[in-house]
């Protein structure tokens, strides 16, 4: 089983552009945004994926992801996903000996700038950089897949 062990911040500056590797355009889909599981297929360049996650305990939560082809992951994103694909481009930055996902939101999200941190363990130590603010970890609004069927949020102000 794989486990995916995250922590999740809104952006509050610039900065980590000077460190960023070329973003990657993503649009991705639920197939089951409520609930504690989420069904998500993504789409990124030539390559689509259905990733299946189950519930969060604590910053942990099983998390399986299988590669499809790409023609059958936009029909779903487009006859079975839950609301429009969100539409972000993401950015790797190299921060305190982890990489970060910056991801710059597009679409009816634009504005939204959220990065975030994979982790060996959860205790694991994380070295906030200077451009990363409120922590939104814990708060359901700022999943991804909350945000595929939910209002739109503010950014966050410097």
């Amino acid at each position: 089983m794989g486990t995916e062990i995250e922590r999740k911040f809104l952006v509050i500056a610039d900065d980590w552009r000077e460190k960023a590797g070329p973003g990657q355009p993503l649009r991705q889909g639920y197939l089951t945004p409520k609930g504690t599981t989420s069904v998500r297929i993504r789409c990124a360049a030539a390559e689509a994926f259905l990733t299946i996650k189950g519930e969060t305990h604590g910053l942990a939560r099983p998390e399986f992801e299988y590669e499809i082809p790409v023609a059958e992951a936009e029909e779903m994103l487009l006859t079975l996903c839950i609301g429009p694909p969100l539409e972000k481009t993401r950015y790797r930055v190299e921060h305190g000996g982890l990489t970060w996902d910056v991801d710059v939101f597009s679409g009816r999200h634009a504005g939204l700038v959220i990065a975030e941190v994979e982790l060996i363990e959860a205790a694991q130590h994380v070295d906030l950089p200077s451009w990363v603010g409120l922590e939104v970890t814990n708060d359901p609004r700022y999943r991804n897949a909350a945000l595929a069927e939910g209002d739109v949020l503010p950014p966050a102000s410097p």
